[in-house]
């Protein structure tokens, strides 16, 4: 009886406990909340809603009633108009599109003929769920009912041909590797300096807020580089993962969302009463960056609303980044608003950091 009233009483002080610890409540809530609403609505296996650009040379009603049909199957949405086939190999390559179609000059002949395609759909094959969806705008059922010859289709898959995971995937872990590793590095960076009283010491130096926030993350820095060096290393070396654009592109990429992410990792730190907490917060914000980045499902065929959290992760933008140096063979020219992004989000995460902490013990 007495070992059950301990047991009652301990139970009781850590529900207590929790109650107060409002993050910790927060968190037994807003996980289950946040991946129901995640798989529940952000995921989509039916790609839909694929960025294209037609590039239309005929320019005759019957090719106009074959892009009208293909938007009207939902897997494109016709977003740009191209002047030449260069021209939408060039936007896919800056990471514009994801699907182009060519329609040539002789469209009508070919049409009538049925032994030449009519119709060249130019897919960014890097991700092979979406050449699984471009393939099924080759379907005549689909995208020509109104015509008596249905046009014949040829399909040219850029960047995979061979359809290999690994190609789309190693890139990408990269980006999996760098938010794990370094937002929890940093985020716990400040906090175990107050747990173990080491701020103390910090207190009497005359060192400045934002001197001990760089302090902090330029170790990290290195470490970030070499993570980036292994994965690109055991990929080309295990899984045969091209690199087509420049190393130092790929390390420029690198080096700023690794900063990026220590930005984040010490805003973290900042709000943190504890470890315990900041691996919470850290976590919290890895299910999304994995699951809304374009890492595990085409970025286009999710709902504007979760694209809309995706646009605030570092993590998305890193990924067009990447894989487009990288698959590619991007410039950083053509990708520089997807760098100006993560130079804003760094400002940003570093000047909350810097504003909230204060060099004192409580």
């Amino acid at each position: 009886m007495r070992s059950l009233q301990r047991i009652s009483a301990v139970v009781w002080k850590e529900l207590r406990q929790l109650r107060r610890d409002r993050l910790t409540f927060g968190m037994i809530v807003g996980i289950p909340v946040l991946q129901l609403l995640l798989f529940g609505y952000a995921i989509n296996f039916d790609v839909r809603h694929l960025g294209a650009a037609v590039a239309d040379m005929a320019n005759t009603s019957a090719s106009r009633q074959i892009v009208l049909n293909l938007a009207h199957t939902q897997v494109v949405d016709i977003r740009h108009q191209a002047r030449s086939a260069a021209e939408l190999e060039s936007m896919m390559r800056r990471g514009q599109i994801t699907v182009g179609i060519y329609i040539p000059h002789d469209f009508d002949r070919r049409l009538a003929d049925g032994d030449r395609a009519a119709v060249q759909v130019l897919a960014d094959g890097s991700d092979p769920i979406v050449q699984s969806a471009i393939a099924q705008l080759g379907q005549p059922s689909r995208v020509s009912p109104y015509l008596d010859q249905p046009p014949r289709f040829e399909i040219r898959n850029f960047y995979n041909p061979e359809r290999r995971s690994p190609v789309n995937t190693v890139p990408g872990l990269i980006g999996i590797i760098l938010t794990l590793t370094m937002i929890l590095f940093t985020a716990v960076a400040l906090v175990r300096e107050r747990e173990r009283g080491n701020l103390e010491l910090l207190i009497t130096t005359p060192i400045r807020t934002p001197e001990l926030m760089l302090a902090k993350i330029l170790p990290y820095v290195m470490i970030g580089l070499v993570q980036v060096s292994l994965v690109l290393c055991l990929g080309v070396w295990l899984f045969d993962v091209p690199v087509r654009g420049s190393l130092v592109d790929v390390y420029l990429v690198a080096l700023t969302f690794v900063v990026a992410n220590l930005s984040l990792g010490l805003m973290i730190s900042t709000m943190a009463d504890n470890q315990f907490q900041a691996m919470q917060m850290t976590f919290f914000i890895l299910l999304p960056s994995i699951l809304l980045s374009g890492f595990m499902f085409p970025f286009d065929g999710m709902p504007e609303p979760a694209q809309w959290i995706a646009e605030l992760l570092p993590m998305t933008h890193f990924m067009r980044l990447i894989r487009g140096v990288v698959l590619r063979g991007a410039e950083l020219q053509e990708l520089a608003r997807e760098l100006a992004v993560l130079a804003v989000f760094i400002g940003v995460a570093m000047s909350f950091a810097i504003l909230r902490f204060r060099k004192r013990l409580d």
